[in-house]
């Protein structure tokens, strides 16, 4: 996979490093040179000089062959902009932005990113992971299906612990689509798979369902 990566800074530069490690194509377009010197010092030349909302800059970085552009400046005007241009001149099919500041997420997405992400909401989620009194964490949002899948983790002492999943009062329309189990392992289950504490569960529900999930297994 072609990936074009919009700004070389700190996450930028991880990120690129990432990839590149998983074995995709990585184009860092970066507009301070010293950035740029950095970056072809650790990870080779794959970065370029140049502005990312610009529309030659991007096309000579192969912007049509493009699977994917990731906009991570620390600019959020900057970041709509790149992903805007890709999608819409270009037809790239998959872009991500930064949302520096996390009101901009959702004006992110209603302007056409395909995928907006913020630092605070990606902190937030980890530390609801690791409090045992968040027992519902959402993984990914289904925005044109209204639905969102969640990652559920079961408390010692819940009331739904040894009991099949036909017993539990799960929320209408939900599936539970996989259960983890720290001994047994990973398994996609049916009615009749027990669920006991400290299992590890991943559903998909409509969106608003998660204070009724948290209540099935609390």
């Amino acid at each position: 996979m072609y990936v074009i990566v919009v700004g070389g800074g700190k996450i930028g530069q991880n990120l690129s490093r990432v990839l590149l490690t998983d074995g995709h194509e990585v184009l860092v377009l970066e507009k301070d040179i010293r950035r740029c010197e950095r970056i072809a010092e650790e990870l080779g030349s794959i970065v370029m000089r140049g502005d990312g909302c610009e529309v030659a800059t991007l096309e000579a970085a192969g912007i049509a062959r493009a699977d994917m552009l990731i906009a991570v400046t620390g600019d959020d005007e900057d970041n709509l902009v790149a992903c805007q241009v890709a999608k819409y001149k270009f037809g790239v099919t998959r872009t991500i932005a930064l949302a520096n500041k996390p009101s901009n997420e959702a004006l992110f997405r209603k302007l056409g990113v395909d995928k907006a992400v913020n630092n605070v909401e990606l902190i937030l989620a980890q530390i609801r992971r690791d409090l045992p009194s968040h027992l519902v964490s959402p993984l990914i949002s289904l925005k044109n299906l209204e639905m969102e899948i969640v990652d559920v983790r079961i408390p010692p002492h819940s009331a739904a612990a040894g009991k099949s999943l036909k017993d539990i009062p799960l929320p209408e329309n939900s599936i539970v689509s996989l259960v983890i189990n720290k001994e047994s392992g990973a398994q996609i289950p049916n009615e009749e798979t027990i669920v006991e504490a400290e299992d590890e569960l991943v559903a998909v529900i409509k969106k608003g369902d998660e204070e009724a999930l948290r209540e099935a297994f609390s």
